[in-house]
């Protein structure tokens, strides 16, 4: 047994190896043909998730699928390049599907927070869905184009149950955590978590506690059994303090079929909550799992996908809402790009 772990760590060492020289490769234009400038309403892109890195004056933006693109400016985007570089003798296996990936810088160095599900895993069955094994993780770069790479955890929430869209938060105590969905097919009435992250983000510490759950919603919608009643997806959750020192969230379900993004605020100012639900949406139908960054001139912006079906399939574009922080509630604004 000690041999086969030894072969199987110098087998991940070779691998990882490997992924950083494609990285390499894959991060030059001239190497990469599939590399290019688009405008961002080119881009087709579920969950866009932008950090606005003040030390390189660039912007990274990246989402559902393990792509990068970076810009200057907001509207031209160059990419896409592939940075999410996984264990193929994890969980994940060799090709796993990458979701709502997210960039956060902390003490010195980035992290890619993002969704992966091993389809060739089956976790449960419940109300006749195969559930497969899908889950939040976390990868390590020193820059922010990557590449971003497995830390020592091999697992970061439970491998029975599927969860999803994980985000960053350090709370009052100054402790990280990663906020979470746990997803709706294993309980049919999906949560919003926290779990306290390792001070290197490694790895979890302890067990998830719910802040909250999708029928807490005042606002979504959804009819089952000839009952109309609170929807039972929760999507995308996203935290922020207003300027006044407000923690709140955002989040996306649905009312029927639209797409819609609503907020809370916790009560205590902490992650504990209470957290209350606004009772209207924070913006127009159709737009949603969003997440907020500050530009680099000093404006605070909103990116959301807009959500549409052509054809039986969805059509998912990046957009960028100019919101207001500056007092005790978060403000959506026009839509600038």
């Amino acid at each position: 047994m000690m041999k086969q772990n030894k072969k199987n760590e110098i087998l991940y060492l070779v691998a990882l190896l490997l992924t950083l020289v494609c990285s390499e490769a894959i991060g030059q234009n001239h190497r990469h043909p599939e590399v290019k400038t688009h405008h961002l309403s080119e881009i087709r892109l579920s969950d866009p998730a932008v950090l606005a890195d003040s030390a390189s004056q660039m912007y990274y933006m990246t989402g559902t699928g393990g792509m990068l693109y970076t810009s200057k400016d907001l509207e031209y985007w160059t990419g896409p390049y592939m940075v999410a570089m996984t264990d193929s003798m994890s969980w994940m296996g060799p090709h796993p599907m990458i979701w709502a990936a997210e960039l956060h810088q902390y003490q010195g160095k980035y992290y890619y927070f993002a969704t992966f599900t091993n389809r060739d895993v089956k976790i449960g069955v419940v109300r006749g869905n195969v559930i497969e094994r899908r889950a939040c993780h976390v990868l390590v770069s020193d820059k922010p184009e990557g590449p971003y790479l497995p830390m020592k955890d091999k697992t970061y929430l439970p491998a029975d149950r599927p969860t999803l869209d994980g985000t960053f938060w350090v709370d009052i105590n100054g402790l990280p955590y990663m906020i979470f969905c746990g997803e709706w097919l294993s309980n049919w009435n999906g949560t919003i978590e926290k779990i306290q992250l390792k001070d290197d983000l490694s790895g979890s510490v302890g067990q998830p506690e719910v802040l909250f759950r999708a029928h807490d919603s005042p606002w979504s919608r959804e009819k089952e059994d000839g009952n109309i009643k609170p929807n039972k997806v929760t999507d995308g959750p996203f935290l922020f303090r207003t300027e006044t020192g407000r923690l709140g969230m955002i989040w996306t379900s649905w009312v029927y079929s639209t797409y819609t993004q609503g907020v809370a605020y916790s009560q205590s100012g902490t992650l504990d909550g209470p957290w209350i639900q606004e009772q209207e949406p924070i913006t127009p139908p159709d737009f949603g799992h969003g997440m907020l960054f500050k530009a680099l001139d000093g404006r605070w912006m909103m990116s959301v996908h807009s959500h549409k079906s052509v054809d039986g399939r969805y059509i998912r574009i990046p957009h960028f809402f100019k919101v207001d922080l500056s007092g005790d509630k978060l403000v959506v604004g026009k839509m600038v790009l």
